[in-house]
């Protein structure tokens, strides 16, 4: 059965509505001047001018807060035969919202986007969703919150096109990761403008939440320090920059009815510095609605928080990556700083690619005790990772 708490927002709104539409033909306007000698008969609309009451096409747009306990969908899910099956396991679970890919891990916006730049190079060329404002309003018809995942500064697809927005190698030339990918330089005002025109058609189009995810430098920074030359570098720091970007965003989106998140490593809660990613948890909450660590187990080094296999521990892990940050929020709470909500990224997969012994098979045990131990500190929402999105049924239908 459903649970009554996943409706409580169509409820909310179920009242309003009324309110605005409760006939009034026996009542005398409060409203109407004081020299007024004869009663008229007043309307529902003269109820919603006097009482302030929102019209329907304002509930419509209204930013509602939402317990979020959510799934990941990739474009080819959300566009494809997986879609049905996400949505039935939230429709007969206690999970209630999706976070969609509409600009994913390779610059690939997954829709056929309106953005001019979008058509000037191409990027809604593979259009995973055919019909993205049907997918929306098949979710919305089924009370499941959206989110919209826009991968920021790891945008090969844009780097390969605008090679003069990449990251440039000091001796000249495109700047590549390990693994041969090339990533737009995040002190680029104009990748910035790119990536907030993603994020307003998103908002344009009915979802009801904007998600940040590489909202941050490449990883072994040191390293990457030493053969970047980035663009105008030297004004600010990269930790800087990410906080200014994300404000940046934030203050563009406020015309628009919804939330903003940010995605952090799953470390940055319990580190001092900004990792040389340019991601510090300090200068990152201040700026957003909900920060989402993604505190998957398997991505933390042998020995964290002394535990020789951390993949093996998720209650553990969980645990001590959510009390770390708990410490940071009420240190910048003390100081008068707002802190966002705390909503992680769980783990959903198995992660087999790593050495032998270092991994364990997850299945609904593992996940539900990572669930459990965020519960337990009173982090209530979270979203689960599984990049095939083949998630845990087991754990959630009884």
């Amino acid at each position: 059965m459903v649970k009554w708490r996943k409706y409580k927002r169509t409820i909310g709104q179920l009242i309003i509505l009324i309110l605005c539409f409760i006939p009034c033909a026996s009542f005398t306007s409060a409203v109407e001047p004081e020299h007024q000698t004869h009663a008229r008969m007043i309307t529902g609309a003269d109820w919603v001018k006097a009482l302030n009451v929102p019209t329907p096409q304002d509930i419509k747009r209204m930013k509602i807060p939402y317990e979020i306990k959510g799934v990941y969908m990739t474009g080819w899910s959300a566009g494809g035969e997986k879609f049905n099956s996400i949505v039935d396991l939230l429709e007969h679970s206690d999970l209630n919202a999706v976070v969609i890919d509409v600009k994913e891990d390779k610059g690939d916006i997954t829709y056929r986007s309106d953005i001019p730049l979008v058509h000037e190079i191409h990027s809604d060329h593979t259009r995973y969703i055919s019909d993205i404002d049907r997918v929306l309003e098949t979710l919305h018809e089924k009370n499941i919150y959206t989110i919209a995942r826009v991968v920021c500064f790891k945008d090969p697809y844009m780097a390969g096109a605008k090679q003069e927005w990449s990251m440039q190698k000091k001796e000249g030339g495109v700047w590549k990761d390990r693994k041969g990918v090339m990533w737009v330089d995040p002190y680029r005002k104009e990748q910035w403008d790119y990536n907030l025109s993603v994020a307003i058609e998103a908002a344009k189009k009915g979802f009801d939440e904007i998600q940040l995810d590489y909202v941050r430098f490449p990883e072994n920074g040191k390293k990457v320090d030493a053969e970047v030359a980035f663009y105008q570098a030297g004004t600010k720091s990269k930790a800087e920059n990410i906080r200014d970007f994300i404000r940046y965003v934030k203050q563009n989106l406020s015309p628009y009815p919804v939330f903003l998140t940010a995605d952090v490593f799953g470390l940055v809660p319990s580190v001092n510095d900004d990792m040389g990613i340019g991601q510090k948890w300090e200068l990152i909450t201040p700026e957003v609605d909900y920060i989402a660590p993604m505190m998957y187990p398997s991505h933390y080094a042998k020995h964290t928080y002394g535990i020789a296999i951390p993949d093996a521990h998720p209650y553990e892990i969980i645990k001590g990556g959510i009390a770390d940050a708990q410490k940071k929020d009420k240190a910048l709470q003390a100081q008068g700083i707002k802190t966002a909500i705390i909503r992680p990224w769980f783990q959903d997969f198995t992660a087999s690619y790593l050495p032998k012994g270092e991994w364990i098979p997850y299945t609904a045990k593992e996940v539900l005790a990572q669930v459990k131990a965020a519960e337990e500190l009173g982090v209530t929402q979270f979203m689960l990772w599984d990049p095939k999105n083949n998630f845990s049924k087991e754990a959630w239908l009884q």
